[in-house]
């Protein structure tokens, strides 16, 4: 009888165990997930913003994910018909062309955020402070070193930047000495590094970074407005991706993105 007892309650710590385990498993595939497409510039930024997002009841059963990158990769991915339900991009025309391609909902086109436009040096660099005129010998301050930005063929960043050097008289000389990352956050570790002696990045860039200084600021007037503008993918998005949306811009993620240096809208 004893024997007997012992094996109806094996069987039903295994039925309970099992019960809980699919349900379990249940639970991890009803959680919905949300891809971001974003602007390498947002990576630290939104990361909190999803942090803080996670204890909110709008994120409840919610597994936000973020694909970090140059605005014009992640829009030729999104064109591609990659997974991504929102995308931030850090500028306007990177977001135009995805609209020209019908691959994202129009309508949820919305100005997130504005940023501005600096030239840093390591932490440790004689250089203080440089006047940005159209007098600067650029060859002469960096020597035999490099001017990093994000590549003007395509990142934004480096888009900004050839139109303020242009718009100073400077672009002629500062070309053939450039050195071209893949996005604003990859020039900024060529300066981190020392292997760039100036950048030109955001100045949101420069704000988390504890090895490079800001030694002059672009006139606003230089170049076209830093803009990063926000859409919806889907045609019909998810209530999850449309939750995430609606968070980025309450005053909770607001404070967030001041806090790392963006101008909110």
């Amino acid at each position: 009888m004893l024997q007997l007892s012992s094996l109806d309650l094996y069987k039903k710590i295994k039925q309970v165990t099992l019960t809980c385990l699919l349900l379990t498993t249940f639970a991890s595939y009803a959680q919905e997930r949300v891809t971001v497409f974003a602007a390498a510039s947002l990576t630290n930024a939104l990361n909190e913003v999803a942090q803080q997002y996670k204890q909110t009841p709008e994120a409840q059963n919610t597994n936000v994910v973020f694909s970090f990158a140059g605005s014009s990769t992640l829009a030729r991915q999104v064109a591609q018909g990659a997974p991504a339900q929102l995308y931030l991009s850090a500028n306007q025309e990177w977001l135009d062309y995805l609209i020209s391609q019908n691959a994202v909902n129009e309508s949820s086109k919305i100005t997130l955020l504005e940023n501005t436009l600096v030239l840093v040096a390591p932490k440790n660099s004689s250089i203080a402070q440089i006047s940005l005129n159209s007098d600067w010998n650029i060859k002469q301050t960096i020597q035999d070193s490099r001017l990093a930005v994000g590549d003007p063929a395509h990142v934004p960043a480096g888009r900004y930047a050839k139109q303020a050097l242009t718009k100073l008289q400077l672009w002629p000389q500062a070309q053939p000495l450039l050195a071209r990352a893949s996005n604003v956050r990859a020039a900024l570790v060529l300066v981190e590094r020392g292997e760039a002696e100036l950048g030109i990045v955001y100045a949101t860039d420069a704000l988390i970074s504890d090895k490079v200084k800001i030694v002059a600021k672009f006139p606003q007037s230089s170049h076209l407005p830093i803009q990063y503008p926000m859409v919806l993918v889907d045609k019909k998005p998810s209530t999850a991706s449309q939750a995430f949306y609606a968070y980025l811009q309450t005053p909770t993620a607001r404070s967030v993105f001041q806090r790392f240096g963006f101008q909110v809208n």
